[in-house]
C-alpha cells in the first residue's frame, strides 16, 4: 500500500486534519497558519487526492488502515465530512493512537434510511455517480455549489473551495466513486456508542449535505462530546468562520 501524502507544520501538540470527498489537505488553507501556532499538524491528502498517489483499489478499512500507519501517537484528529468518518474509524480501531476527535460537517450515516432522515436521498448520490463518469466538471461543481448552500458568503466560500482545490492535480477518478460507494453504504450509528475518546461537534447550522440534526443527534449518543453550531453556515465552517473555527480547536 502506498504511503500517503502528509504535510507537517507547527509545532505543539499532534493534530491530524482529514479532508472530505474530492478535496485535499491545501482545504485547510485559511486556518492552517492560526494552527500551526499552537499545534503540530499534520495535513493528509487521501489516497488518490492531492499529492498522495491513487490506488488501483479503495475499501474505508484500507483509507482508515493507511491513516492508521502516519497516525502519532496520542493524537487529535479532526475530519470534515468524509474525513469524519475516517476520524471515527481510527478512534475505534487504534484508541491508543486516538486522544480527542473533532468532527466537522460529520454525520454517522450520509444517506436516509427508514430509521434515519437526517441524510441525503439515496437517488441524489446515485446520481453524483453516474454523472461522475459522464459529466465529470459538472459533477464537482454542483458538489462545491451544495458545500456553500447556506453560507452567509456563498460567493466567496465557493471561490476559496474552487481556488485550493486547483492548487494541485485533480482526484484520481476511482477515488472519487469509490468514495462516493463509501458515502452511499457507510453507517457509523451502532458504532458510536463505542467511542470513548472526548468528542467536539462543529456544523454548519444551515449544512444541505450533512444536516445539523444529525451531529446533535450524534452530540446525544456519544459518551463524551460537545456540539458547537455556527450559523448562517453551509458545510464548510472552517471556510465561513476562520477564526471562530480556530478559537474552537485553541479551547481543546
Amino acid at each position: 500500500m502506498n504511503r500517503l501524502h502528509v504535510d507537517i507544520v507547527g509545532k505543539g501538540p499532534d493534530l491530524v486534519m482529514l479532508h472530505g470527498w474530492a478535496m485535499h489537505s491545501g482545504i485547510w488553507g485559511s486556518v492552517r497558519e492560526q494552527l500551526a501556532r499552537h499545534y503540530r499538524l499534520h495535513l493528509v491528502d487521501l489516497p488518490g487526492h492531492g499529492q498522495s498517489p491513487a490506488w488501483e483499489s479503495y475499501s474505508f478499512e484500507e483509507i482508515v488502515a493507511s491513516v492508521a500507519e502516519i497516525l502519532p501517537a496520542e493524537s487529535i484528529v479532526c475530519g470534515w465530512s468524509l474525513g469524519g468518518q475516517v476520524a471515527i474509524k481510527l478512534a475505534l480501531s487504534v484508541p491508543q493512537q486516538v486522544s480527542k476527535l473533532i468532527l466537522v460537517a460529520t454525520t454517522p450515516c450520509f444517506v436516509k434510511r427508514d430509521n434515519w432522515r437526517w441524510g441525503m436521498d439515496e437517488p441524489t448520490l446515485q446520481l453524483f455517480m453516474e454523472n461522475l463518469q459522464r459529466h465529470y466538471a459538472q459533477t464537482l461543481n454542483r458538489f462545491f455549489t451544495l458545500q456553500v448552500n447556506g453560507s452567509r458568503d456563498m460567493t466567496n466560500v465557493l471561490a476559496q473551495l474552487r481556488n485550493q482545490l486547483s492548487q494541485y492535480k485533480q482526484p484520481d477518478s476511482h477515488a472519487l466513486r469509490a468514495g462516493l460507494q463509501i458515502l452511499l453504504t457507510n453507517d457509523l450509528r451502532e458504532k458510536l456508542a463505542d467511542v470513548s475518546q472526548p468528542v467536539w461537534l462543529l456544523h454548519g447550522e444551515n449544512d444541505v449535505i450533512t444536516h445539523v440534526d444529525a451531529a446533535r443527534w450524534m452530540h446525544r449518543h456519544l459518551p463524551h462530546a460537545k456540539f458547537i453550531g455556527f450559523p448562517h453556515c453551509g458545510h464548510a465552517p472552517f471556510l465561513s468562520y476562520p477564526d471562530q473555527f480556530v478559537a474552537n480547536l485553541y479551547d481543546l
